[in-house]
This record gives structure tokens, sequence and C-alpha cells, in this order.
């Protein structure tokens, strides 16, 4: 019985070991990008409410409901980050990325596709960025990437940016700038249909929860359990690399549940008809590009191509990826309307 419900598991994924290889794969390569130096460049381009005062990594008294919809006025303006990466030569004048290549519908390799090119919501969010820069939607690098690496990819260099379902939090805002939200989400719990887990509450007693290394759902999970909102019985030790190895250890029964975001549940959920998503969201958080601190300019730039974005390309993008598993009204996955910062 138990080998029959991982090859249904495996089946209803329709592939994990070969996303898995193409994500090795794809791990392997890397490209050090030179240092950037900021742009303090306040050009006027802005859409949207009132300016802010203050900085967006505000550290004293951040509080992520509001943080979240806090960054730079959009400027179409170049500045030093986005001139060097316009000053790029030959095959390597490119904008590099770091996204996720096994998150179905938003940063995924389709293996139906001849080259089993990288598809999804967020990948759609890329082009558009890479055509308003370099004026060409395929000039693009993309670099899979852990979600534990988030962070250090972008300070390290490796990354212009990176577009990996990544919400914006004020933990993170120390390290990198963020743009405006452009999605909006919230943690939940997967598992088995046939679990008695029933949401984020008290049967999740005595269970093992697997979660990404450096996600918010981990955060939040160790929080809530420290606090006693989480039954202290709660084994929330199994931490992966990768969201998706979560839920290849759901499948193999080697944890009881996942949290992770409801955006990305909801996909697995499709694509694995043994797993269900387990009550409702349970945060509200939303998704943004994340880029360093010093790119001012590029941050600016990123906000005005979300600003045409949501007029023309957003719901057209949530429409053909996101539809037939999150439903076809959009309306809650909206993104809030920025605050833009007085100063950078």
């Amino acid at each position: 019985m138990y080998a029959s419900r991982v090859r249904a598991a495996l089946r209803g994924w329709g592939g994990v070991g070969a996303m898995a290889v193409l994500c090795a794969l794809a791990l392997a390569f890397a490209l050090l990008l030179p240092c950037t130096q900021p742009r303090h460049d306040d050009d006027a381009r802005t859409a949207g409410p009132g300016l802010a005062d203050g900085s967006q990594a505000r550290a004293g008294d951040c509080q992520d409901s509001e943080a979240q919809k806090q960054t730079l006025s959009p400027s179409g303006a170049d500045g030093p980050t986005i001139d060097a990466i316009k000053s790029r030569t030959g095959a390597k004048r490119k904008l590099v990325v770091g996204v996720d290549q096994n998150s179905y519908r938003w940063g995924y390799r389709n293996p139906n596709t001849e080259t089993a090119q990288l598809e999804g919501f967020d990948i759609d969010l890329v082009h558009r960025i890479a055509e308003d820069i370099l004026g060409d939607p395929d000039a693009v690098q993309f670099k899979a990437i852990p979600t534990s690496q988030r962070i250090p990819a972008i300070k390290d260099g490796r990354v212009d940016m990176v577009v990996r379902t990544m919400t914006i939090t004020c933990a993170r805002m120390r390290d990198v700038a963020f743009s405006a939200p452009y999605f909006k989400t919230g943690q939940q719990v997967l598992a088995p249909r046939s679990s008695p887990v029933t949401g984020y509450n008290g049967t999740l007693a005595h269970k093992r929860i697997c979660t990404a290394s450096g996600s918010t759902a981990y955060g939040k999970l160790k929080a809530d359990r420290a606090a006693g909102h989480l039954p202290a019985s709660t084994d929330i030790s199994t931490t992966v690399p990768n969201q998706l190895d979560c839920l290849v250890r759901l499948q193999l029964g080697e944890v009881d549940a996942v949290v992770t975001d409801g955006a990305l549940a909801a996909s697995q959920a499709a694509q694995d008809p043994t797993v269900a998503l387990k009550g409702d969201a349970f945060t509200t958080e939303y998704y943004g590009v994340a880029m360093s601190k010093d790119a001012t300019d590029l941050v600016r730039r990123v906000n005005r191509v979300l600003v045409d974005y949501r007029g023309d390309g957003w719901q057209a993008s949530y429409d053909r990826w996101l539809s037939a598993t999150m439903g076809k009204d959009s309306k809650p996955s909206e993104p809030p309307t920025p605050q833009y910062l007085r100063k950078s």
C-alpha cells in the first residue's frame, strides 16, 4: 500500500526525478558580476499614492505589514547599476536573474518543450524587465538558486536580481532591497488528502512539518511554537534547500505536512492528486523582486516596469499560469498599492 501510494504520488508530480537532475545541472553555473555604486536619483515618473518618508530598510520600528508596501519611487532613468548591465558585451550582455526552476507555473522547466525552457508567472516578469532594460525580452541569463541562497546570491554579486516567489520582510530588507510588491499570498498547510490535519491548528500536534531553509514559513512556525500558538510537540526540524524537496519528503512519507506559500502549494496540489491544501492561509505576504541595496537605480527601474506591467501584462500572465490552480478571480492575489519613499 505504501509503495503504491509513492508511485501514484510520483506520477502525479510528473517526473520529480527529471526536474531534480535539471536543477542540479543549472546550479553548476556561476557568474560573478561587478559591484556597482548607489545612485540617489529622485526622478519623478511616480505613480500611485503619496510619498512616505524614510528608507525601506529601516530596522528599528519596521513592521512587515507596512514594509512590504514601501519602496523607492519609479524611474525610467539609467544609473550605475543599469549602465554596468548595458555595458556587458557579446553573449554576456544579459540581465542575470536568480529564479526557481521547479515551482510549477511559477518558474519551472517544461519537459514538454524542446529545450526544457523555463516558464511561469515569475519568468514572464523577468522577460518584461529584460525587455525594458536591454530592449530584448530574451536577453536573460537564468540562474537556478535554492530558497536558502536567494540573499547570498544577491550579496555576492552572482545575480542582478532575484525573481523567485520571494516574500518581502523587514529581516530581509536589512540585506537586500525590494521592488514594489507584485503578488499577494499567505502561508498554508499542504498534507495528504487522507491526513487528519485540518489546517494550521492543534491537528499539527506530534506531526512532522517540512519547510524550506531561510523561508518565511520556518520563521513563522518557530516563533509560533515558542509563543505557544503552535503545539509544542510539532516537529519543525525538517528543513530543505528547495521548497520542492518538501513535497518529495511528503510523498515519501518522511514528513506529515508542508508549510509554504499558498500560491506554491496550490500549484503542487494541482500536480499531485494525493495531497491537498488544508485550511485557510494564516498570514498575508507579498512577493517582491530582490536586488542589491546599492542598486538604487535598478530598484527604481523595476518599479517603473511594475507600474506598466500591472496595467498591461500581469492579468494575462495570471490567466495563463495561475487561474487553473488558484481560480479565475485574480483579485485575492493582486498586490497592494505601493507607498513610495521620499528618500533613497
